[in-house]
């Protein structure tokens, strides 16, 4: 019976891979490749171990090919070896094959014993699986693949229920925001056709900025959050700017005389993108220090804090300059 959890890089090994010696010669490796080829599962490399069998090189098999048979293998092997934990994460494996170009993933214990590697074919379902668990996170759904796939009618009521209720909570909040902006806005109700456009643009700007520092921060262990934080304020100054000013533009020209309505839709997107892109960068941050699944931020809850942050922003901006303009 397998020791490791079920999802961990030693549920994924396979044993049956080539491993030599460094005294061991390119005809020694070549004769023991061409013995016991119908028994090996990969043969993307060649690990090569000690007596006590730790990991201590690597080398490619195309390298058996084009060096001399004389050759020593302690010549040629790469002694720089990437390696994993079998209690790692798969996840963790999948991202270092993907950081090092590598096809297998080698696996050692504690004391760098070789137990196996994970191959290029279990990698790939490694991908595609936690693809589809991150999408299912974000779609609000936080179940194993198996249960979601084949589980009863009732199964996936109670999994997908819980985030939606959150969501009519604050689909009713929200409406309580408008119904208290409802008065100042009557004198101009065309603000109130905006309201799509705004939440549109910052779910489209909050969920950009999400996907792309959750992926940072699977893909770069050592990434500097401030610093990551910091340039991409800068990038969404930049992108909330240009949308602020064509929109501004735009009302302009449709409005003529009440250009005012073009400096409160500008304004509003500008800010209303500015909220979209914290949010998308704080969430992922906070759960990740609360030692929780970042994918789970970027569901139903950012969507919710944003679209509810998003109408008061626009519309205590109208009512502000509503009250300036229209003196």
């Amino acid at each position: 019976m397998n020791k490791y959890p079920l999802n961990s890089a030693g549920r994924k090994i396979v044993k049956n891979v080539p491993v030599c010696h460094q005294d061991n010669s390119v005809l020694d490796v070549k004769n023991m490749l061409f013995e016991t080829m119908d028994l090996l599962e990969t043969i993307n490399y060649i690990y090569v171990v000690d007596k006590q069998r730790k990991l201590i090189g690597v080398f490619s098999i195309k390298d058996i090919f084009r060096r001399p048979n004389n050759k020593k293998i302690k010549e040629i092997m790469d002694k720089d070896v990437i390696k994993i934990k079998p209690y790692a994460d798969q996840e963790k494996v999948a991202i270092s094959a993907l950081q090092n170009n590598i096809k297998s993933v080698p696996v050692v214990d504690k004391n760098n014993k070789f137990l196996g590697v994970v191959p290029s074919d279990i990698i790939l379902d490694i991908l595609n699986s936690e693809n589809i668990e991150d999408f299912l996170k974000m779609a609000g759904i936080n179940s194993p693949l198996q249960k979601v796939f084949k589980g009863s009618a009732f199964y996936l009521a109670k999994v997908r229920i819980p985030w939606l209720i959150l969501g009519l909570l604050g689909g009713i909040f929200a409406a309580g925001v408008i119904d208290f902006f409802e008065a100042p806005l009557k004198s101009y109700f065309i603000l109130t056709a905006f309201i799509p456009l705004m939440l549109y643009l910052a779910s489209a700007v909050g969920t950009q900025t999400e996907t792309l520092f959750i992926r940072n921060m699977i893909l770069n262990s050592r990434l500097n959050v401030w610093k990551y934080f910091f340039r991409e304020i800068k990038v969404s100054l930049l992108i909330s700017l240009i949308l602020a000013v064509l929109l501004y533009l735009i009302a302009v020209f449709w409005f003529k005389s009440e250009y005012f309505i073009g400096i409160i839709l500008g304004a509003s997107l500008f800010l209303t993108i500015l909220t979209a892109v914290l949010i998308g960068i704080s969430i992922p941050w906070i759960l990740t220090k609360l030692k929780k699944d970042p994918a789970v931020g970027t569901g139903p809850f950012a969507t919710i804090l944003r679209d509810v942050l998003s109408l008061v922003i626009y519309f205590l901006i109208a009512t502000l300059l509503l009250n300036i303009f229209t003196l």
